[in-house]
């Protein structure tokens, strides 16, 4: 029979471990819930002040601002090693098709002519840890033509209204309207974005609301119960739904060349039927490390058979840490062929030293040559335990 002892220690580890989980959880929304606080006093910084951030923020609040893409590719940004096909949410495949014949040749067209302006757009992006990908907005306003005026009153490249561009610190009046300004309303239409990102954490929504005002996209959100763009679309008015199609079929045609049939097949999303249109995003995870961690951590894009085990092994990082920053690596490495690597600034150091030694013990394994090593995962306690013992056997 088994013990009474045997069963109270059974059940105690039992709710230790729920307790350990809990814990957990905490920690991962804290984390979440602070990354958030600090991304947005530093948008009303920038707003407030009209400063472009300063550098030692930029790389962490890119890192973050890139999720708002969450919704359109599942590792959040195109992949160009990678058929955009087999990428993009599967949701937009018809209208991208439809786009593609009406306005496909015009949009190739303008690649010969367009460099020095997304160059310039890009440079300024960058400096607000804006994806780059926000670029196309300005060719669906305004075919990036400082000329454009719409029937509304709304001008330039980025089609400001003028009581927006001067609340972004724009002088539009009688005599002069910088609203035609390259420079300046590309740093305008940059705050601009944030401002609305802040609102609303999803780049997708911010192009809705780009178009028809945040009013419409918060009315969306309360009336469909969602933040996901696919499933709060048919909420939306017509023009401003459509207005993000546009958006991602321009995306597709300036950086795929529109070459191809869309074929969802291949995507890295699930189709489920929670709703019109609705879809779930496998790779809906970010990093719950803290800002300090951010802030002295390094990124670098790696590609290869990379385990992750395998590699925190050789730079002496627990799985668990590796996990915290860099969640669902072994998955997205292995649908993507590329993953943006997160590390603390010595294990990073670490790990470009050693690259290639990492790398070819990551591929015997995937050959099976090779057992993964049991050491994989690196505990500061058990390594001080295990030395105690050694020495007690001296």
């Amino acid at each position: 029979m088994i013990q009474k002892s045997t069963i109270f220690l059974f059940f105690s580890l039992i709710f230790s471990l729920q307790l350990i989980a809990q814990d957990s959880t905490l920690l991962v929304n804290d984390t979440i819930l602070q990354n958030e606080k600090e991304q947005d006093e530093l948008i009303d910084e920038i707003i407030e002040n009209r400063t472009v951030p300063k550098r030692d923020k930029v790389q962490y609040f890119s890192q973050l601002t890139r999720y708002g893409f969450k919704n359109l590719f599942p590792s959040y940004t195109y992949n160009t090693a990678v058929a955009y096909t087999s990428q993009v949410n599967p949701n937009a495949e018809k209208y991208m098709q439809d786009y593609l014949r009406a306005h496909g040749k015009y949009l190739t067209n303008m690649k010969s002519w367009c460099i020095p302006h997304f160059n310039l757009i890009d440079n300024i992006l960058t400096q607000y840890g804006i994806p780059k990908e926000l670029k196309y907005l300005a060719v669906i306003e305004s075919n990036l033509k400082t000329t454009a005026t719409s029937w509304v009153g709304a001008g330039g490249p980025w089609q400001f209204m003028p009581y927006t561009a001067r609340e972004m610190g724009l002088i539009v009046n009688g005599v002069i309207d910088e609203r035609r300004d390259y420079f300046k309303s590309t740093h305008a239409a940059a705050r601009y974005l944030l401002q609305l990102y802040k609102q609303t954490k999803d780049w997708l929504l911010v192009i809705a609301a780009y178009n028809g005002g945040p009013g419409r996209v918060f009315s969306a959100i309360r009336n469909s119960g969602s933040r996901n763009f696919w499933q709060l679309q048919y909420y939306l008015p017509e023009e401003s739904r459509n207005h993000v199609k546009k958006f991602i079929a321009t995306h597709y045609i300036m950086e795929a060349g529109g070459n191809g049939n869309i074929n969802a097949s291949n995507t890295g999303y699930a189709l489920n039927t929670g709703g019109k249109g609705s879809a779930v995003n496998p790779y809906n995870n970010k990093p719950t490390i803290t800002v300090q961690e951010m802030e002295t951590a390094s990124t670098e894009t790696i590609a290869g058979k990379y385990s992750s085990v395998i590699i925190a092994k050789n730079i002496a990082v627990d799985i668990l840490t590796f996990n915290r920053y860099n969640p669902l690596f072994d998955n997205q490495i292995a649908a993507n062929g590329k993953y943006e690597l997160i590390l603390p600034e010595d294990k990073m150091q670490l790990f470009l030293a050693n690259k290639y030694q990492i790398l070819n013990e990551c591929v015997q394994v995937y050959l099976g040559d090779t057992e993964v090593p049991d050491n994989v995962t690196v505990y500061s306690k058990n390594k001080v335990a295990k030395k105690k013992r050694n020495a007690h056997k001296r």
